[in-house]
């Protein structure tokens, strides 16, 4: 529906602004223009051929956008542009074709007749589409430029905040300091097995240290790394805690996000209860290119609720490398996730300049989309209205030209204000202070 929304809108635009240029055209040659069923005719048409061309080249530019280009994707201004050029000519012949045998009744021989001498016609046309065509492709693929800069810096800003997390809410000093306790106790007891918890320990938070840069690591990695936070978990809960996990990996270029295995086992550990009796059953199982990572339910009745931050960053660190999406089960008696397993690592240089900078250029991105919505409707003001008052001048002596002259013009200078940032009673940014103000209060 949208699709159709902005096809009509931009036909509509394109054929009235074309009419417009038509009127002022016959004008200029001292061609008689009034407001009868010619020029109705003349409109309609125009709007006809607009709207249906821009149909066409939209949804063929929609096709090219889903192709897999690949390494070919140097060709994809070409095909663009020779395939929009081609599609139109076609397409503007086959609407001809239809006004002039379809609805004026002109005979087939008789139009391709005429056709064949108007060369000069087909030779505008094929200009114009491919000026509009070049200037497309232009805009087009600056966007996907500086898409695909959001999209560096939201890994950026997403990796920068996953390295922050791992050190503060996965491993952070409740574990450490549980984990301190546990040892204290085992020195008493068993100074074999405190020996054995201090070499695990240090395992987990060398592997921390070794991971926290990485976007991606092997399945084999956190898998054993997995197996000796688990040594750490049952030894700290003895024989309360059960876990399966594969000692061979199908796929061994699969990949997922580092930590993610330690802190779905600290989230099963953190909200269900564990005993000798009621041991807690975690399972890790290769599935279909996924990793299921699952737990049978025993939750602890704990009056505050689970902020979720730890399923929360999981789940967005992956937003930010695939499209594959990591899925979360519930049901009464098993909870459950599914991580994507990856092949494809991606290196990027965290920074948190970087971080600044693509917050910075968001802001800037929506203040230029507003002030260019000004522009362009200040942009058909400027068409629109010269438009109608000459249309008022031939037709009518009540000068109704002047409700959408002072109507829209009105509504020009709010939309102003507002893109430039400016309140007449408040001043200038005073949006903006007041965000701030109310920050600080914060």
């Amino acid at each position: 529906m949208k699709d159709i929304q902005k096809i009509l809108g931009i036909g509509l635009l394109i054929g009235t602004v074309l009419f417009i240029i038509n009127v002022l055209y016959r004008y200029s040659m001292g061609i008689p223009v009034g407001f009868n069923a010619q020029m109705l005719t003349i409109f309609g048409y125009q709007q006809l051929f607009s709207i249906v061309l821009t149909a066409v080249n939209y949804y063929f530019f929609n096709y090219l956008d889903c192709v897999e280009w690949g390494r070919f994707s140097k060709y994809r201004i070409a095909v663009g542009i020779v395939g929009s050029i081609v599609i139109t000519m076609l397409t503007l012949f086959l609407l001809k074709m239809f006004v002039e045998v379809v609805i004026e009744g002109e005979p087939t021989a008789e139009f391709f007749a005429e056709e064949s001498k108007n060369g000069i016609y087909y030779l505008l046309a094929f200009i114009i589409t491919l000026t509009i065509s070049a200037v497309f492709h232009a805009v087009y693929f600056y966007k996907e430029s500086q898409k695909k800069k959001v999209t560096r810096q939201k890994i950026i800003a997403g990796a920068a905040s996953a390295q922050f997390d791992a050190l503060k809410n996965q491993l952070d000093p409740h574990f450490l300091f549980n984990s301190l306790n546990v040892l204290t106790s085992l020195i008493d007891e068993n100074p074999d097995s405190a020996q054995n918890f201090t070499a695990s320990l240090s395992k987990v938070y060398r592997y921390v240290l070794e991971q926290k840069n990485k976007e991606l690591v092997s399945v084999e990695e956190e898998l054993e790394f997995a197996k000796t936070y688990i040594k750490l978990l049952q030894m700290r809960f003895e024989d309360s805690i059960v876990c399966n996990m594969p000692n061979i990996i199908k796929n061994n270029e699969a990949k997922v996000v580092p930590l993610s295995l330690q802190l779905l086992l600290e989230n099963a550990v953190k909200h269900n209860v564990a005993s000798p009796k009621s041991p807690l059953q975690i399972s890790i199982i290769e599935i279909d290119n996924t990793l299921v990572v699952e737990n049978n339910l025993q939750p602890k009745q704990v009056i505050k609720k689970s902020s979720g931050v730890g399923l929360a960053n999981i789940v967005q660190r992956y937003e930010l490398l695939t499209d594959r999406k990591v899925h979360i089960e519930e049901s009464k008696n098993e909870f459950r996730v599914i991580l994507p397993l990856l092949t494809q690592k991606i290196n990027i240089v965290n920074t948190q300049q970087d971080y600044l900078d693509e917050k910075r250029y968001k802001r800037a991105k929506e203040k230029l989309e507003n002030i260019k919505g000004f522009y362009y409707n200040l942009f058909s003001y400027i068409l629109v209205i010269p438009f109608l008052a000459f249309i008022n001048y031939q037709t009518s002596d009540f000068p109704w030209i002047v409700f959408p002259l002072f109507g829209w013009g009105f509504g020009i200078i709010m939309h102003g204000l507002e893109a430039f940032g400016f309140n007449p009673i408040m001043g200038k940014d005073w949006e903006e202070r007041k965000i701030r103000e109310f920050m600080d209060k914060e």
